[in-house]
């Protein structure tokens, strides 16, 4: 899908260069405004990737409104992942040529479409369409936030260590994706109106993110002459590829074990005789708010320590989550995701700090978009197989296999990463 490419031949262009730019970088503004413009990022990102989790702990009413199965709810999932993997190969890297202010508007619109589909509608159509604008919205923003979020540090503190920027973007991300469904699952219990009030909330919180990127600080100088458009590549430098895929293999497998709490744990917890909608949240919570604080009390240690520690990790977690699935155990299953949170979340910081360490300023949207295909492969792909699978076998034995797949990669590129 993407075509590697050598970023020793790449230089800014001739307008970064007399603007008196570093790597592209404009620096028109005073440190104080990107300062405040860092965290206005981080919240909007934080809100973007909160909406895309809004439907999890919702799906059980959806499909006692329409009456529709588990497989419908898989192929929902599935036009949510088509969605963003469209965006990032597509258009996820084009911030490094028009800027990053130009691609996050136009991701919080179509964030604002998603919003105002699903408070109007609640059809499998509709939902299709909802879902689809969703994941358009999340494929331009994750990459380009990333990247913006560094570059706002950079300028801000341009002497400090970026393991702050670095943080705050996996921590916007995956707290963002923990919050989601548990403000939706509380909703679903204490309103009236389930399947549209957490929507129409989210649409009011979009246009403040909207108008918070305005008053952001641009920070990338248009090259001039503009490149030729073309898909995504990722641009690395050749010594530094074998790095790159092992970083990419470590955020597939993190997103993998997300996709399986966002997508399936209604499933999942049926199967354990739950249908609340408050637990639903909590236990998608549990994973992705894990994640986020495994990421702020783990940022000192090493790249490499981070990636040995969560794909470790997640071997252990894989197993207790298969008992606590056989066993029919509830609390075992929650303590089991908030383990599998920390050591994705831990797996995908070592990654996203990997990939930022190797790619070249005028480039970092481009090579983190990269990153973030190979994440959302692995959010899509096993949960779509495992959602086919809950069709013609019991959950626990589609867990136990889903369990394996996602045990033995980890174990095999913890071990890659404990012999460099």
């Amino acid at each position: 899908m993407t075509a590697l490419t050598s970023t020793t031949d790449r230089a800014p262009g001739p307008r970064a260069r007399a603007a008196g730019t570093r790597g592209g970088v404009p620096r028109h503004h005073s440190p104080a405004r990107h300062h405040v413009g860092f965290w206005l990022v981080a919240a909007t990102f934080t809100l973007t990737m909160a909406f895309s989790t809004v439907p999890t702990p919702l799906y059980p009413l959806y499909q006692r409104a329409d009456g529709f199965g588990p497989f419908v709810v898989t192929i929902v999932f599935a036009t949510y992942a088509v969605g963003v993997l469209a965006a990032l190969f597509l258009a996820g890297h084009l911030s490094d040529w028009f800027g990053r202010r130009r691609v996050l508007l136009p991701a919080i619109a179509l964030g604002i479409a998603s919003a105002l589909v699903f408070a109007r509608w609640s059809s499998v159509p509709v939902l299709l369409v909802a879902r689809l604008l969703s994941g358009l919205s999340v494929g331009l923003l994750t990459a380009t936030a990333t990247a913006y979020l560094d570059d706002l540090h950079r300028q801000a503190r341009p002497d400090a260590s970026p393991v702050r920027a670095n943080v705050v973007a996996t921590g916007a991300n995956l707290g963002g994706l923990g919050l989601g469904p548990l403000v939706s699952g509380l909703l679903a219990e204490h309103t009236s109106a389930p399947l549209h009030t957490p929507y129409l909330l989210f649409l009011g919180l979009f246009v403040v993110g909207a108008v918070a990127v305005v008053l952001t600080p641009e920070t990338v100088e248009r090259p001039e002459p503009r490149p030729r458009y073309r898909p995504q590549r990722i641009s690395v430098p050749d010594r530094a590829r074998p790095a790159f895929f092992a970083a990419a293999g470590a955020a597939l497998i993190a997103f993998a074990v997300f996709g399986l709490f966002t997508s399936l744990t209604p499933v999942v917890l049926r199967d354990l005789h739950v249908a609340s909608p408050t637990v639903t949240g909590l236990a998608a919570f549990l994973v992705f708010g894990s994640a986020a604080l495994a990421q702020i009390l783990l940022a000192r240690l090493g790249t490499r320590t981070q990636l040995l520690l969560g794909l470790g990790l997640l071997v252990v977690a894989m197993a207790a989550l298969t008992a606590a699935v056989r066993t029919a155990d509830l609390p075992l299953f929650l303590v089991g995701g908030a383990v599998s949170g920390a050591a994705a979340g831990t797996a995908f910081k070592g990654s996203v700090s990997t990939v930022l360490s190797l790619a070249v300023p005028e480039r970092r949207g481009e090579t983190l978009t990269g990153l973030f295909l190979a994440a959302y492969l692995g959010l899509s792909l096993p949960v779509l197989g495992l959602g086919l699978a809950v069709q013609t076998v019991p959950v626990r034995d589609a867990v136990l296999v889903f369990a394996f797949l996602v045990a033995i990669p980890a174990a095999l590129l913890a071990r890659r990463f404990a012999r460099r």
